[in-house]
């Protein structure tokens, strides 16, 4: 039997559903509801920092297939689907482009498996841990050309990991197995007081019903993802400052979260 053939415990909060609550969606539970509504109470901008998130997948995909000619994508932390995934971006600028998505949830794969289909490119989904690097990369290999450049999406997931887990070496691990011309995008909530003084009672509240709890780190401390690799204009940036498009969240947002997309030399 696999691993998510086992039944789950509905009245645990899960980082996707509470997203997904955040983002306005019903696939989520109570303790979901509770844990998301625990951290708005911290006064941190949440709300609109999912959907500044929401927003750079957006450009971020758009950029990487339109600009960069990326042509498959890794997608880890995928989450509950919603509107805008990474193969309904990609696709629509190349209809060839492969897309694997990777996560833990069981109610995220049964989702996946009904409604992140493709009618013109590849999409695939992987049920493992980000941490399970190898199983990744293995299960990867049968959808991906590991011999062509790759786009690894890391979007708010590195802070559910904790420092001795070791979310750098995960990021290197993943891209080490990767040719030059792959990218790598980024986004995490960041503990930047300047701009979001609420930011750590609110994760204090979220971790306090949520058994993977949120690790925040300091802008600094995420630029480290970036090393060895050439960071695209305009860098490590606050959400909705990485290249606004019109329909945008407002791009003079101060938010506590940060994204950027660097390319392997």
């Amino acid at each position: 039997m696999s691993r998510t053939e086992f039944p789950f415990d509905t009245t645990v909060a899960h980082p996707a559903r509470v997203y997904n609550y955040w983002l306005g969606g019903k696939d989520n539970f109570e303790a979901d509801r509770v844990a998301g509504e625990r951290a708005l109470a911290g006064g941190a901008k949440i709300l609109p920092g999912v959907r500044a998130n929401r927003a750079f997948l957006r450009r971020a995909v758009r950029f990487l297939a339109a600009e960069a000619g990326v042509r498959q994508f890794l997608d880890i932390g995928t989450g509950l689907p919603s509107a805008g995934n990474t193969h309904e971006i990609a696709q629509e600028v190349a209809a060839d482009s492969r897309v694997v998505y990777v996560d833990n949830d069981p109610i995220v794969l049964a989702h996946a498996r009904a409604l992140l289909t493709s009618q013109t490119g590849t999409t695939a989904y992987i049920d493992a841990d980000a941490r399970d690097t190898g199983r990744i990369l293995r299960e990867a290999a049968g959808t991906l050309d590991f011999g062509q450049p790759v786009a690894v999406l890391f979007l708010m997931i590195l802070q559910y990991i904790p420092d001795e887990d070791h979310p750098g070496r995960i990021v290197r691990e993943i891209l080490d197995a990767l040719p030059a011309g792959s990218y790598l995008a980024h986004s995490d909530t960041a503990l930047d007081i300047s701009a979001d003084a609420n930011v750590a009672t609110s994760a204090a509240g979220l971790n306090k019903r949520m058994p993977t709890n949120q690790h925040l780190r300091t802008p600094e401390q995420l630029a480290t993802y970036y090393t060895g690799l050439e960071l695209v204009e305009p860098g490590q940036v606050q959400l909705p400052k990485w290249r606004p498009a019109p329909d945008d969240p407002d791009p003079s947002l101060i938010l506590s979260a940060y994204c950027g997309v660097a390319r392997k030399p």
